[in-house]
């Protein structure tokens, strides 16, 4: 398939790297240290510092993540990345400390609760799509209106705009974090112990102070004073507690997770709402359809929780939006125990990696891979399993997956069915992965008020 005719996407590893090359490319981009054959085969191996694997068999991803979890928790380099932001929160925590968590935080993202907070998404696609007429006819970086949008949802549903949550704060640490200490280690790689100082984490220490700090104080202050009404997700999550032992979280628990939830939540959401408008823009024919879909289902009005399951193309370019441009681009593990996968023997050590943006577009899972594509997901019991994985799998599937598809949608559909979105030449988004896979440049699009088959008013837009 010609160049054109294709989004953009990253550039793959066609020749050996050694290890300094290796390092300096992944600080600017960990997915292109992904070699090219991985995307044709189920498994490539090597030696940079320490032994790999990349796996993109389904077979084995099973296996890793479902028949043997604990024989493959989540990689040093993963946690050193992580945990001075999020302790030993859901994300990183391994065994018994993780299942409690799982089970005393499980509830909070059941079905009912979920719906419950979509009025605060509809709000913020209402928001989203002021700020957008507000900007006249001048191009919009989408991707940093995502990123205020699922912020906004995300500071609602934790905090129920508590005076105590200093939002602005939040988010400067969080990208601060993200650019500083967000950046893969060459001791990481080297597998130097945890104590020996990690530079760009000490520079990010202030910020990661003042988001825990922030943190803290919300959560003493809803302990001295609970709210009436509808609970959001620190009620839902002082409330909850391990079905079996009865444990709570204490304040540090409780900080971590909400943090956890907080950077997971808007962070990811917001990229893939920016990839799923920007691969709209793209295909003008698939906008067409999906603003079909929405202006039926809605009207003029925003969508709601209850409108979700009537917008199933909307749903299919989420999804893949998500296989495309996954926010997780690639997962790691540190084998325990000896194994073999895919005919390949793995040792304790091993450092065993799913690229998960290799997987979604490997050639032998997925027919013209690199195309933008939402009709592969019409039948979504045609896809195997463990070949699409923007959410993980096995128990530890992402916890708030439910919450994140029904933002996604809401606010997605609202925008399509009010707009009509076209991309800025010269503007493309470049893919880059430091923690999360980021449109690097933003997503600048022009958006056009639209209802029915012709253009209206700002106003009733």
């Amino acid at each position: 398939m010609p160049q054109d005719t294709l989004p953009v996407r990253v550039p793959l590893v066609t020749e050996p790297w050694g290890i300094l090359k290796s390092l300096n490319a992944a600080r600017q981009n960990v997915l292109s240290i992904i070699p090219d054959i991985a995307t044709r085969q189920p498994m490539v191996s090597g030696k940079t510092g320490k032994r790999w694997h990349m796996v993109m068999d389904p077979d084995a991803i099973r296996r890793i993540l479902l028949e043997r979890l604990d024989d493959y928790p989540k990689s040093d380099v993963t946690k050193n990345l992580l945990r001075p932001a999020i302790g030993e929160s859901l994300f990183i925590a391994e065994g018994a400390h993780w299942r409690w968590q799982r089970r005393a935080a499980a509830p909070v993202f059941s079905h009912r609760n979920v719906m419950n907070l979509a009025p605060i998404m509809t709000r913020a696609a209402e928001a989203a799509c002021d700020r957008v007429a507000g900007a006249g006819p001048r191009a919009v970086n989408m991707a940093d209106e995502m990123v205020r949008a699922t912020f906004d949802v995300i500071s609602d549903v934790t905090f129920s705009g508590d005076g105590g949550f200093d939002r602005d704060a939040v988010h400067r640490a969080i990208d601060a974090y993200i650019a500083e200490a967000g950046k893969v280690s060459l001791f990481d790689v080297l597998g130097f112990p945890d104590w020996v100082p990690r530079p760009g984490r000490i520079m990010s220490g202030a910020a990661l102070r003042e988001m825990k700090s922030v943190a803290d104080r919300a959560i003493d202050n809803r302990r001295d004073a609970r709210r009436d009404g509808v609970p959001d997700l620190l009620d839902l999550l002082l409330d909850g507690e391990d079905p079996e032992t009865k444990r709570r979280m204490d304040t540090g628990e409780l900080r971590d997770n909400l943090l956890t939830f907080i950077v997971a939540g808007h962070e990811t959401t917001a990229l893939t709402l920016a990839w799923s408008l920007y691969l709209c823009a793209f295909d003008q024919g698939v906008q067409d359809r999906a603003r079909t879909e929405a202006r039926a289902v809605l009207g003029d009005r925003a969508a709601t929780g209850e409108d979700v399951a009537n917008l199933p193309f909307v749903r299919q370019i989420v999804d893949e939006a998500l296989r495309l441009y996954p926010p997780a681009g690639i997962i790691s593990r540190s084998a325990q125990k000896p194994d073999t996968l895919c005919g390949r023997e793995v040792r304790p050590g091993d450092i065993v990696m799913i690229p998960i943006y290799a997987l979604h577009r490997n050639r032998v899972l997925w027919e013209d891979a690199d195309a933008f594509r939402p009709d592969r997901f019409a039948d979504r019991k045609a896809i195997p399993r463990y070949a699409y994985l923007p959410f993980g799998d096995g128990p530890r599937i992402c916890i708030g997956a439910s919450f994140a598809l029904q933002e996604a949608v809401i606010v997605l559909a609202t925008l399509l069915a009010r707009y009509r979105f076209a991309p800025v030449p010269g503007k493309a988004p470049k893919p880059v992965m430091i923690l999360t896979l980021r449109p690097e440049g933003g997503v600048w699009l022009t958006a056009e008020p639209v209802a029915g088959d012709g253009p209206v008013s700002r106003r009733s837009a």
